[in-house]
């Protein structure tokens, strides 16, 4: 497979049934799939010594019964694989990065640019352990480069935003 083809082209966020997000959520959920788009790097490893149709691949990412759906298709729909992931080793580092959110999106409303900058720093490194525990559960489903691990990682926490 080329690089141009380990890549999602499409990515959509099923959250039928979860409340609606507020602007912050929204405007998160939104960069996180255009840079998703812009700049990622998806491909399949071998399975039983078969590889995966060619992608681009467009994935699907919901909750359902609280475990984490990947559903991936080719760009011309075809199933190419759809995989659950259990929320547990989610909980403690999303539960955390929202509440360093709230902090950073509270200070740039009210502090200084040094302490912004601090809080920042933490979100980063919460974000930074999200984005491994990820790159961890689809080992041996999928491969991710980091900077693919953090955004779908931001897509995750959006998903699990309970308003």
């Amino acid at each position: 497979m080329s690089a141009t083809t380990d890549r999602l082209s499409h990515v959509e966020i099923d959250d039928t049934g979860l409340p609606v997000p507020t602007p912050e959520i929204d405007q998160e959920r939104k960069v996180a799939i255009f840079d998703l788009l812009e700049d990622n790097s998806f491909a399949f490893p071998l399975i039983e010594g078969r590889q995966a149709p060619s992608g681009p691949y467009h994935l699907n990412l919901s909750i359902r019964e609280r475990r984490l759906v990947f559903a991936i298709k080719t760009e011309s729909g075809a199933e190419v694989v759809e995989f659950h992931l259990s929320l547990s080793p989610f909980r403690q580092v999303v539960k955390d990065y929202f509440q360093i959110c709230a902090a950073y999106f509270d200070a740039v409303k009210h502090l200084p640019p040094s302490q912004i900058e601090a809080i920042d720093m933490g979100r980063r490194g919460i974000h930074d352990e999200g984005s491994r525990v990820l790159q961890e559960r689809l080992e041996g489903k999928v491969i991710v480069d980091t900077a693919t691990a953090r955004r779908l990682f931001t897509l995750i926490c959006v998903l699990h935003f309970k308003g």
